[in-house]
């Protein structure tokens, strides 16, 4: 007898979602084709470094106690209160770029466990972060806890960009901030691929200071102005090439000479990680 299956969801590799067969009626469990195991969450780069460095053991602790494919309901708690995330894109050739975006408590949204989004406020017009995701929907969030707990928590998925007009309509039940300059023109809705923590052991504790912000101003001073002083200067100046370097290799740890990652076995070295230690 032919199976069918559910839109239950699972666990599956990195964070993806899988649907599970389900057996029909009167099809026994020994009919239902058994779950193929998940592979390790990472990639195969900090693979092979684990491998070289000798921290397996470390890694496959973290990743079994603290790498989940889902938002739990204490990082939900913790997104909530969040004023601000970091966020990593690259384009389609891997060309990367780090932002910040800020707002309120509250300005990020979990829609689901699976879901959330963050909204784009009006900018410098540049749209580096949304033409990445244009060309790249994979993104990796940072989130930290300057002033309280001091942790951090890390949320990598697939990102896809919607106009404020459309999220509404999918999202009708979310409050619309009423701030004068804080309407969000469009949203990024990431799906949850990984969820971890950022331990705390280097984050400098910081105080909150009172501070009125100017949202959505083009006044070049409130925005910070020529701070840095690149106004007049040359957008580009030539440089001397610099011969590439062989990639992997573990250069900067000996003499210079450049030498092919070659895996060891695995081994702890003797280390023990505590609870939590970042990625």
């Amino acid at each position: 007898m032919a199976l069918r299956t559910s839109a239950l969801r699972r666990p599956g590799p990195a964070g993806v979602r899988t649907r599970v067969a389900q057996p029909a009626a009167g099809v026994g469990p020994s009919a239902v084709a058994p779950e193929e195991p998940a592979p390790r969450p990472g990639s195969s780069g900090e693979h092979l470094l684990q491998a070289a460095f000798g921290t397996q053991a470390r890694a496959e602790r973290f990743y079994a106690e603290q790498v989940r494919d889902r938002l739990l309901p204490a990082m939900v708690e913790f997104i909530g209160r969040m004023e601000m995330v970091f966020v990593a894109s690259a384009d389609a050739h891997g060309e990367c770029d780090a932002s910040l975006r800020a707002g309120p408590p509250g300005f990020l949204r979990v829609l689901d466990e699976y879901t959330l989004a963050y909204p784009e406020y009006r900018g410098n017009g540049v749209h580096a972060s949304l033409g990445n995701i244009s060309e790249n929907g994979n993104v990796g969030l940072l989130m930290v806890d300057f002033v309280d707990d001091l942790i951090g928590l890390h949320v990598n998925g697939a990102a896809r960009i919607l106009t404020d007009e459309v999220f509404r309509v999918r999202y009708p039940h979310l409050r619309q901030d009423a701030a004068p300059g804080r309407r969000a023109e469009r949203w990024v809705v990431v799906e949850v691929q990984e969820a971890y923590v950022h331990c705390r052991k280097h984050i400098p504790r910081m105080q909150r200071m009172p501070r009125r912000r100017a949202w959505g101003t083009d006044d070049p001073g409130r925005k910070g102005g020529d701070y840095f002083g690149a106004k007049g200067t040359p957008r580009r100046v030539p440089r001397t090439p610099r011969a590439r370097r062989a990639f992997p290799s573990t250069t900067h740890l000996g003499g210079g000479s450049a030498r092919t990652l070659r895996p060891r076995p695995a081994s702890d070295g003797g280390h023990r990680a505590a609870d939590g230690q970042a990625r």
